[in-house]
């Protein structure tokens, strides 16, 4: 195993030397965008530690909440009892139950796809799972509930499970998947799933294009990575941007792109939380660099693209949410430089958990905390 590592690090490394590969240097603190004057409503309160939100082609709204409950939110507000049929989670530190996504054709297969930390014999670890989600006036019920992917190996610990469901055009998914804190060297190990982006159809097999490098577990679609919560595809290219965890500092912004490997541990931007150096540095050839970073980190958490016609001068930005520092970062873009970042609702004191751009044109966040809220921002 060790030598299928050594040798899928070895054509990396070739890969990355060869003639159009590469990245350009990293930038951060962008230059402060204009000021926008935003009102904010509060939609939802009670949400216990909400962690994904999805909007239902009624109006309505799906969220979890990290201890294991989905919940509908109706359009005035009203959450409905439980829905039934969530399998047990491992709720304990960041772990429960996170993502969730509607599937494409939900409209007629009422499938939708949930992330969440599983307990295990040996441990946990990140599983997604499908079901069938009956809508009724005042909730609904899941059923055909089948776990169709589980991240391998499994863990014994409360941190870093991911995790974000992102569907793809052509109706596979990206799922990113953590480095577990602990393992965090497993994120160079091709042959798992640890500190990775993976793409998978439907059923949660691999996706048939994938990489497929020497040594590289065929789920793969990326490498090096630490603990991804905000992804979101490119509204004119398509294309994969994550939103990721550094440590202490070094928080990223990516473009996963089919078989690169974006470097952490040995390269990041970040330190040790106890001040001590992480890795080789901030730059090693054949590994990526990040489009941005962040130093001190806000922690991101949720994020999407701006595409809808409330805000006209957000029309193509990156929002997102930060648990840290308790802002929503509005990153405004020219091609993939960032060029100016605004920090919005700092005054809130609120962690912003995940971001969603509504059909309405409206942004909708949730506050990661006991008595967690959905909020609606619309120009003020």
């Amino acid at each position: 195993m060790r030598a299928l590592f050594n040798a899928a690090a070895s054509l990396l490394i070739l890969q990355a030397l060869a003639p159009g590969h590469g990245a350009a240097a990293a930038q951060t603190d962008a230059p402060s965008a204009p000021r926008t004057a935003i009102k904010v409503e509060t939609i939802a309160k009670g949400i216990v530690h909400p962690w994904a939100l999805q909007f239902l082609p009624d109006g309505r709204m799906l969220v979890t909440e990290r201890p294991g409950r989905l919940r509908i939110v109706a359009r005035d507000g009203t959450l409905s009892p439980t829905i039934s049929g969530v399998p047990k989670v491992h709720a304990a530190g960041q772990g429960g139950l996170l993502d969730v996504a509607l599937a494409p054709d939900f409209a007629t297969s009422q499938e939708i796809f949930f992330s969440f930390a599983e307990p295990r014999d040996s441990g946990n670890g990140t599983s997604v799972a499908s079901g069938r989600l009956a809508l009724t006036s005042n909730g609904g019920s899941l059923s055909n509930v089948r776990v169709i992917f589980r991240q391998q190996p499994s863990f014994a610990t409360n941190l870093h499970f991911g995790s974000r469901i992102v569907f793809a055009a052509d109706g596979t998914f990206y799922l990113t998947v953590g480095d577990r804190y602990s393992q965090m060297k497993e994120a160079q190990n091709p042959a798992n799933h640890i500190g990775k982006v993976l793409r998978l159809n439907r059923d949660g097999t691999p996706f048939k294009d994938n990489p497929k490098l020497p040594g590289w577990d065929p789920a793969i679609w990326s490498i090096g990575h630490r603990n991804v919560q905000g992804a979101a595809r490119h509204p004119a290219s398509g294309e994969l941007w994550t939103a990721e965890h550094g440590a202490r500092g070094g928080d990223e912004i990516n473009v996963v792109r089919k078989g690169l490997n974006y470097g952490w541990p040995i390269i990041t931007y970040g330190r040790d939380y106890s001040g001590a150096a992480i890795g080789e540095g901030t730059a090693k050839a054949g590994l990526e660099q990040p489009l941005y970073y962040w130093d001190p980190s806000i922690a991101p958490s949720g994020a999407a693209f701006y595409t809808g016609d409330l805000f006209p001068a957000w029309k193509g930005n990156l929002l997102v949410g930060g648990l840290a520092t308790r802002q929503l970062s509005r990153l405004v873009l020219e091609g993939e430089k960032i060029v100016a970042e605004e920090r919005l609702l700092v005054d809130l004191g609120a962690r912003i958990r995940d971001v969603r751009v509504g059909p309405d044109g409206a942004v909708w966040l949730l506050t990661d905390q006991t008595d967690g809220q959905l909020l609606r921002l619309t120009p003020g």
